[in-house]
């Protein structure tokens, strides 16, 4: 439930895709077009966490915001408790801005984490037996933690797998020139045949 006072300011707005609509006024605070009130950056991760499709939108210009918003949610979350990006790989995630690759590590991110999430709704399925309480066993536990290795190795070899080859595409596509017209290609990564 958001955490909200009702306000005069707009009623329910959507865009054509049906998209829940959020206005950020210059005072920085959010406002749901939907429930008519002003929310919080943790009501929004629950709209994330939840899968709800929305945009936010400054109230002044009209523009799309939702990725500083999202941004914003990320720092939260880095700041607290467990991080889950190291300084290293931060940096490394900086050093891609204006360089050639940028587009194509946003593309390889981007497929790995929708490969990872995939990973984690099969192994969640897989272990759905272990939350109904009418099915869990002591038995049942030591049998699910003993084939956790090979259950392991079986979800993740698909996405180890298809990262490997969406790198050596990547790659090929780098050495033929054919991504960057004119730019001659790169030498092979070593350990990439």
């Amino acid at each position: 439930m958001p955490s909200s006072r009702r306000s005069p300011a707009p009623g329910p707005e959507s865009t054509a895709g049906g998209k829940r609509t959020l206005k950020k006024y210059p005072n920085r605070r959010l406002y749901d077009t939907q429930t008519s009130s002003y929310i919080t950056l943790a009501d929004v991760k629950k709209m994330v966490l939840a899968a709800e499709d929305f945009e936010v939108r400054d109230a002044k210009t009209g523009d799309d915001i939702t990725r500083s918003i999202l941004l914003q949610i990320i720092l939260e979350e880095e700041s607290g408790g467990v991080p889950m990006f190291s300084t290293d790989t931060l940096a490394q995630i900086i050093r891609f801005y204006g360089h050639a690759m940028q587009g194509m590590m946003g593309v390889f991110m981007e497929s790995n984490l929708r490969a990872f999430a995939d990973l984690q709704q099969r192994m969640a399925a897989q272990g759905k037996g272990l939350y109904d309480p009418k099915s869990f066993t002591p038995e049942l536990w030591a049998q699910f933690l003993g084939g956790q290795a090979p259950v392991m190795q079986s979800l993740m070899s698909p996405y180890l797998e298809q990262s490997k080859a969406l790198f050596e595409s990547l790659q090929e596509q780098l050495q033929k020139g054919g991504m960057f017209p004119g730019m001659p290609g790169f030498p092979p990564h070593p350990g990439v045949e």
